[in-house]
């Protein structure tokens, strides 16, 4: 059928023609690399997302020459239009292709010679007429009709939802719905929301609202509640909101009356799409609503922290002071009574909880726990949330630790949603759990972790609930301390070792809200005045520049890390980033460099990987590997501006980087606070200036302050760390598993 061609917006060009051969097509995304016969009669080739197509269509295609330095000049589509072939000719080629299952050569060929131009609106609405045809039964007739039926409502819903959602989205929506997804987009445009990854409530609605649907209808409103609670609730850290909080965010995203909203919240929570949860608090009973993963993830939790506690086999007092006198013994180390508390309480229950601040001997607790266990034949496995963290537990044990990810086997399906191999179906095999930094662990890891426990495991958890709580949705390590439901110990002695640092006095000074220590200049803190947010980042990059190198040697300057609290602003990560990129690594001709999403990355620069790629390939001399983790920092090695790929080498290993991977890099020579979480650096810097209020807090003081390893450096305003340290709120987290820990699990 004819389709309405587009203009090509500025600096696109068109080009049309017929495909001559498909060379490789990903069924799973769309990416197709064919060969093109232009109406000019050249042969190009083609690369870009172009799903569904097969030898003999005609198309229209936008983007822009590129080249390839292995098979050289090609054509990057960014957009198609498709049209099936018109004329006797070309139909027959099209069909002999293989494009329609059930159809070859042959019968192609008779079927053009018997219908001619007329052969697909036969195969569409007149099945019965190819039995005409030896080889055609009326079964085999049918079936082929339904498939090419299919093929042509998957080619009205490309082109029906290109428009609205781009070709990567429309792939999914045809992958998951077929040939009926036209029709049951019209019907509940919304369900795309609750069906695939990747459309929010904001694109189903602008489809909603060009398909006529009503603003007050019940299906927008109760698509909005869900919403309202799944991303909005975990956006902020929630994993479930306040009955009334609910309907009043609802409503304003809305824009309707409250009381629709909770006849939509009484009609979801009757279909079990929302579920409820009576909790205490100060002010009496609360009503929490939950989005169904959020309340299964939060039960799981607390079933299987009850169950692993009461299941698993614990030893006896006699027992455990034996086992502790021989580690002394054998270690030539005397515990403090705290530690003895701590290595004796991990060895008597299931479940434990050791916290405590920089200098507490958090490690020395580990490291014993580690040759008991192994002396009892148990199995222990490693592990924290981020790949750096993991990297330091490693380092500090010297044993072998993995991100959580990694323990559980995670990879990505087809929907591109982690899946892991490590489940209740494929338990671990560790008797013994140990996760560091466990204030990051958030709602949905921790259930995937629980899910892989096997009963009589030990599981320990060891992080500092004073730091801030995770990046997603709940708040876990403190509700499990608050519940006081397992057993915990808070390490408070600073050891002899780490008594004249300034860098743990000063941590535990915030900690406990009072000011630190910012006259004493012949140690390891030191505070910088400056007033204004400019001159704060012109020293910071004075310090990376001139300052710290002139003092401590060059090598200094690649363990610093500037920290901050907010993005924003002059003494934001930012602009930080463009100051300390055009101080330490100025364009040069000899440095190539690429634009990225308004970011240039030039060869040299400090860069950041922000998401857990487990398939990203690395190589270390002549070994080979996969796997680059969030928080992960390296510098760019080397870039192929023509491929707009480049190289970082973290460490010892070098990444490549290509197009799609790109925008798992930020920079880095300034990261936030939450950025820096799970990792330590030598020497930290933290400016004090102008940020929001809700980010001027004691925790994210306290976090920035605890990254450091050898050295933090403050520079900007005396009264901006006043303000931090007497500013002890903390954001409000609405969950429910305290309530239900303390309830004993089991809750339904």
């Amino acid at each position: 059928m004819p389709v309405e061609e587009q203009k090509a917006p500025d600096g696109v060009e068109k080009l049309t023609g017929s495909v001559e051969g498909v060379i490789y097509a990903n069924e799973q995304n769309g990416y197709t690399i064919l060969d093109f016969g232009t109406d000019g009669h050249e042969l190009v080739t083609l690369v870009g997302v172009m799903p569904y197509v097969a030898e003999g269509d005609e198309l229209t295609v936008y983007g822009r020459w590129v080249h390839n330095p292995k098979y050289g000049r090609q054509f990057s589509v960014t957009q198609f239009e498709k049209r099936l072939p018109s004329d006797s000719a070309a139909i027959l080629r099209y069909l002999s292709s293989g494009a329609v299952r059930g159809i070859g050569p042959k019968k192609a060929q008779k079927l053009v010679e018997l219908f001619g131009e007329d052969t697909f609106d036969v195969l569409e609405n007149h099945p019965e007429w190819l039995t005409q045809i030896p080889g055609f039964s009326r079964r085999s007739a049918d079936e082929v009709s339904a498939e090419f039926r299919r093929q042509s409502g998957v080619r009205t819903a490309m082109m029906f939802f290109r428009d609205h959602f781009g070709a990567t989205l429309t792939v999914r929506i045809c992958n998951a719905w077929g040939a009926s997804a036209v029709d049951k987009a019209k019907k509940d445009p919304y369900a795309l929301c609750d069906e695939i990854e990747g459309i929010g409530f904001e694109k189903a609605d602008a489809l909603a609202k060009a398909l006529g649907f009503a603003p007050d209808g019940m299906p927008r409103i109760k698509s909005g509640v869900l919403y309202t609670l799944s991303y909005n609730a975990s956006a902020n850290g929630h994993t479930c909101l306040p009955e009334d909080k609910l309907r009043a965010a609802a409503a304003d995203l809305l824009s309707v009356p409250e009381e629709l909203v909770a006849s939509a919240i009484a009609a979801l929570s009757n279909e079990r799409r929302i579920r409820k949860l009576r909790v205490r608090t100060e002010k009496g009973e609360t009503v929490y609503c939950f989005d169904k993963t959020s309340y299964e993830n939060e039960r799981l939790i607390a079933d299987r922290l009850t169950l692993l506690d009461r299941a698993t086999a614990a030893l006896g007092a006699g027992d455990v002071a034996t086992l502790i006198a021989r580690e002394e013994k054998q270690g030539g180390i005397t515990y403090a009574a705290l530690q003895k508390k701590a290595i004796a309480a991990a060895l008597e229950n299931g479940v434990m909880v050791l916290t405590g601040g920089p200098g507490t001997g958090k490690t020395t607790v580990v490291r014993a726990l580690l040759r008991i266990f192994d002396s009892m034949g148990l199995r222990v496995a490693l592990a924290a949330p981020t790949g750096r963290a993991a990297k330091r537990l490693s380092e500090a044990t010297s044993a072998e630790a993995k991100t959580v990810h990694r323990l559980l086997e995670m990879s990505y399906n087809e929907g591109e949603k982690a899946a892991f191999a490590r489940n209740e179906d494929n338990l671990l095999d560790e008797d013994v759990i140990i996760v560091d930094e466990s204030s990051m662990l958030d709602t949905p890891l921790t259930a995937a972790l629980l899910r892989a426990v096997k009963s009589g495991a030990r599981i320990l958890f060891i992080g500092d609930a004073d730091q801030l709580p995770p990046v997603g949705p709940g708040n876990v390590l403190r509700d499990i301390i608050a519940s006081r439901r397992f057993a915990t110990v808070a390490l408070t002695e600073i050891f002899r070792q780490a008594e004249g640092s300034l860098i743990v006095t000063n941590a535990h000074a915030i900690d406990r809200g009072e000011m630190p220590d910012l006259c004493t200049k012949n140690n390891d803190f030191f505070f910088l005045p400056r007033r204004r947010d400019r001159d704060i980042a012109d020293t910071i990059a004075d310090l990376c520049l001139s300052r710290l190198p002139r003092a401590y040697g060059p090598g200094v300057v690649g363990g610093v890390q500037v920290i901050a609290p907010s993005r924003r602003g002059e003494a934001g990560t930012e602009n930080l980033n463009k100051t300390l990129q055009a101080a330490l690594n100025p364009p040069a001709a000899y440095k190539r460099e690429i634009t990225v999403r308004d970011r240039v990355f030039r060869e040299g620069d400090r860069v950041m990987q922000t998401r857990n790629n487990y398939e990203l390939a690395w190589e270390r001399g002549s070994e080979n590997g996969c796997g680059v983790f969030n928080g992960d920092i390296g510098l760019i090695e080397e870039i192929d501006v023509k491929n707009h790929a480049l190289t970082v080498a973290y460490d010892d290993r070098h990444a490549t980087y290509d197009t799609a991977d790109l925008d798992d890099l930020e920079p880095a020579f300034a990261v936030t606070v939450h950025k820096s979480q799970g990792s330590e650096y030598p020497v930290v810097i933290l400016p004090l200036g102008s940020a929001p209020a809700p980010l001027l807090t004691r925790n994210l003081f306290y976090t920035a302050v605890t990254r450091a390893q050898r050295m933090v450096i403050l520079v900007g305003r005396e009264e901006v760390a006043a303000a931090m340290v007497q500013n002890g709120k903390q954001i409000m987290r609405y969950t429910g598993l305290r309530d239900r820990l303390i309830a004993g699990g089991m809750t339904r």
